[in-house]
């Protein structure tokens, strides 16, 4: 199965269907990452702070893939902002990958009490210079912080990695993403042990229209709204349940129903105070 594909700003492309590790196991992670790359996933979204970057790398060592074929996202942790932290940071998670480089780089918080993530921003461009990292973007900016290494720096983020389900729709960043040509990608895409999205009406509704499960179904809604997801499980079926989501596309209503759902509230970090 072909993931489509999307645009980033930088002339590359990134799968718009991934696999994220956030919370797995250190010592389960190479298993898990080797159940999803045999499921068929190429994308692999990973973070310094998650403790388990050796693990996704012996996955993708053992499991011949040409490198070419996988792109894989880490992220700059909150402690590590600065310039000479940044440089440091994007070469201790490389030695833990086993890669000479990665395909995207964020950093993970502004963590705007620190006011460090301009300069840090800076360091990234520098990463991406020396060919550390193919491409560059952060991940839970708001529109200030977004709008303003733009105005301070000499690049765009390519991406924009945030919090983002039926219940937090975010559909005001997500806007200012597009006017700046930013993909956005959604993290917790599902929702989360307090926001119980399975049995929610409208997808219920149309995973039984469709003949699949509600967590395809919301991971549809992600595909069809043009962002890019990373849903994440411990268990190979469910992975590739996940995986199977091009056989079926949610009709309008549908998809406006399931818009609907929107609270307008965070169930995540508040991208203000973490870090502070």
């Amino acid at each position: 199965m072909t993931v489509p594909t999307i645009a980033l700003n930088d002339g590359r492309t990134i799968p718009q269907l991934g696999f994220g590790v956030f919370r797995v196991d250190p010592e389960q992670t190479e298993r898990i990452v080797t159940d999803a790359l045999e499921v068929g996933y190429r994308h692999i979204d990973t973070a310094a702070i998650y403790g388990n970057e050796v693990g996704v790398g012996k996955a993708i060592e053992a499991s011949g893939i040409p490198r070419d074929e996988l792109f894989v996202t880490t992220k700059l942790y909150n402690s590590d902002q600065g310039r000479q932290s940044a440089f440091d940071a994007i070469d201790l998670s490389l030695e833990r990958l086993g890669l000479e480089s990665v395909d995207l780089y964020l950093i993970h918080w502004p963590v705007p009490s620190r006011d460090l993530f301009v300069e840090s921003w800076l360091a990234l461009e520098e990463i991406k210079a020396a060919g550390k990292t193919a491409s560059i973007g952060v991940s839970n900016f708001r529109v200030q912080d977004l709008e303003r290494v733009i105005k301070e720096s000499s690049t765009t983020p390519a991406v924009n990695q945030i919090e983002l389900h039926p219940a937090f729709t975010q559909v005001e960043l997500r806007a200012v993403d597009a006017s700046y040509g930013v993909a956005t990608e959604s993290w917790g895409p599902l929702g989360h042990a307090k926001v119980n999205l399975m049995d929610e009406g409208p997808i219920a509704a149309a995973a039984a229209a469709h003949g699949v499960a509600p967590a395809q179904a919301i991971i549809r809604w992600h595909i069809q709204h043009g962002l890019v997801v990373i849903p994440k499980s411990n268990d190979r079926g469910r992975m590739a349940q996940n995986f199977d989501v091009f056989g079926f596309e949610l009709t309008p209503s549908e998809m406006d129903a399931i818009d609907g759902l929107d609270t307008g509230v965070r169930v995540g970090g508040d991208p203000s105070l973490v870090g502070a």
